[in-house]
């Protein structure tokens, strides 16, 4: 169970009483710890990267987001979509599949790409208003986009694989997170050549810090949320020396510990690699089930 701000007070009044309304009560004592413990991270939901703690177990969320970028290789507008799964094992064990429409490299949106994302918690310390976690992820893709540009990314533009390692701190309203990771992509020779100029591999990092802005207070788990994120985010090619750092602010909003709403804008700090584009708006609405798969009764 991840860290909480609030927790149920004891009821020794069920003692003595039948035990299928105990059980009732500990359900929904159950339900509540679960929605606080969801609520009481919510600085660690970052918008364009993931902490190391992961959502509740047995747990399903929906997500579609929005990419808007702005590129000098580009004079029109461009979109693209992507829809996301993500499944809640396990307190360690979190999978997303996802796939992406757009119009990056069609005259129209089209479904261009699909990916499968796993994530394991490995360390957990865990204390009051505070806790330390160590991940590990992987995650592969396969698109039918070309290989056009040297910045690498596996949500539409490359098939490939990436493997990494997350540490996120959380300090009270404060978190704070580094992520480590290497990417390899591949590509046909012929109708998705690859250019010479581009890496095939490269060395991923990102820094991110998210603050709790409000509530101030917890008192009921149905209060929103309004959380600040600034995200450093970089790229370094391994075989091919190119590279890219990014600065990205946003805003997040969460209504009744289950809804979620991203706004977030990304831009080039420096780079020398050729990208869809080097400023991006962000849009995303995810949506939480908690407890969507039932845990079986012994």
């Amino acid at each position: 169970m991840n860290q909480v701000y609030c927790s149920p007070h004891k009821h020794p009044g069920l003692v003595g009483r039948s035990s299928s309304y105990a059980n009732k009560m500990k359900q929904y004592l159950f339900f509540i710890m679960l929605v606080c413990g969801y609520s009481g991270y919510a600085q660690e939901l970052y918008v364009f990267s993931e902490p190391a703690s992961n959502m509740p177990a047995r747990s399903i969320s929906a997500k579609i987001g929005a990419r808007y970028p702005d590129s000098k290789y580009n004079d029109f507008f461009k979109q693209r979509y992507l829809p996301e799964i993500m499944f809640g094992i396990n307190k360690n064990l979190m999978v997303h599949t996802s796939a992406t429409f757009s119009d990056y490299y069609s005259v129209h949106v089209r479904w261009e790409s699909a990916k499968l994302y796993a994530k394991y918690r490995v360390y957990s310390h865990d204390e009051v208003h505070r806790h330390f976690r160590l991940a590990t992820f992987v995650d592969g893709s396969y698109t039918k986009s070309p290989f056009l540009y040297g910045e690498l990314s596996l949500d539409g533009d490359n098939s490939g694989v990436q493997a990494g390692l997350i540490a996120t701190q959380l300090l009270n309203k404060l978190a704070i997170s580094g992520t480590t990771s290497v990417t390899r992509v591949f590509a046909d020779e012929g109708e998705h050549s690859v250019h010479s100029e581009h890496a095939r591999k490269v060395f991923n990092y990102s820094l991110s810090a998210g603050y709790l802005l409000f509530p101030l207070h917890y008192t009921d788990f149905k209060q929103t949320n309004l959380n600040l994120y600034v995200e450093l985010l970089g790229m370094r090619g391994i075989d091919k020396k190119h590279g890219m750092v990014d600065l990205a602010p946003a805003l997040q909003l969460i209504f009744n510990s289950n809804l979620k709403l991203n706004v977030g804008y990304r831009f080039q700090l420096k780079g020398d690699m050729s990208r869809v584009g080097e400023k991006t708006l962000y849009l995303a609405v995810e949506r939480t089930f908690l407890e969507f798969f039932q845990k079986k009764k012994s």
